[in-house]
């Protein structure tokens, strides 16, 4: 029977073993929960706050987050959404050590796994199905980085949305329309304008 321990580390477990094609022995997983942190995030409470050294990075095993900026006349400009299975924190500043620059806080109530740069770092000396999963996010991180900026410069308000919704669905449905437009670069009533020419067909 599961406890509730090995209930959060299952969809990290999971989520290692699919980037690696590796599977993970039981005193891998030992050494994983030991440097890993369960903490439970209630909805619009921070993980990182700008100005701040990004101390860990989280793991969503349950719920949502972002990752912004806010500007000189207060509007937030998003730079990252997340959901289940997905990593959220400041790269830079993580690895760095230096001041990030951004915000970091849950949109829903959520469950983490956190883990230091250095408990990271001891995990990649020592469980091989880690490093490969490092070098997997980090391949296909690039990848993705690359397709946002491009789609940024080559795609209109209504192609970029046509495209966030292909790829990320889920985002729609768990985002408020004003985080998906912040998050697409455009204002909240050009999304409008954009969702109901696709409900209706008209401008």
């Amino acid at each position: 029977m599961n406890t509730p321990s090995m209930t959060i580390y299952g969809p990290l477990f999971d989520y290692i073993e699919s980037k690696s094609s590796l599977i993970l022995s039981d005193s891998e997983k030992e050494l994983i929960k030991k440097t890993f942190k369960e903490r439970h995030v209630r909805k619009r409470q921070y993980l990182l706050q700008e100005g701040d050294v990004c101390k860990y990075m989280a793991f969503i095993v349950n719920g949502a987050g972002r990752m912004y900026t806010i500007k000189e006349n207060s509007q937030e400009s998003i730079i990252r959404l997340a959901i289940e299975s997905w990593w959220l924190g400041d790269y830079e500043s993580y690895n760095l050590q230096t001041p990030s620059l951004y915000n970091i806080d849950m949109t829903e109530d959520s469950d983490v796994l956190l883990v230091t740069n250095e408990g990271l770092q001891e995990l990649l000396n020592v469980v091989p199905a880690i490093d490969r999963m490092i070098r997997e996010i980090d391949r296909k991180g690039t990848i993705a980085t690359q397709k946002r900026l491009q789609s940024s410069i080559s795609l209109d308000a209504e192609e970029r949305y046509e495209l966030l919704v292909k790829t990320y669905p889920e985002f729609i449905r768990r985002f408020p329309q004003s985080m998906i437009a912040s998050y697409l670069g455009i204002s909240p009533e050009t999304l409008s304008r954009i969702r109901k020419k696709q409900y209706t067909g008209k401008d």
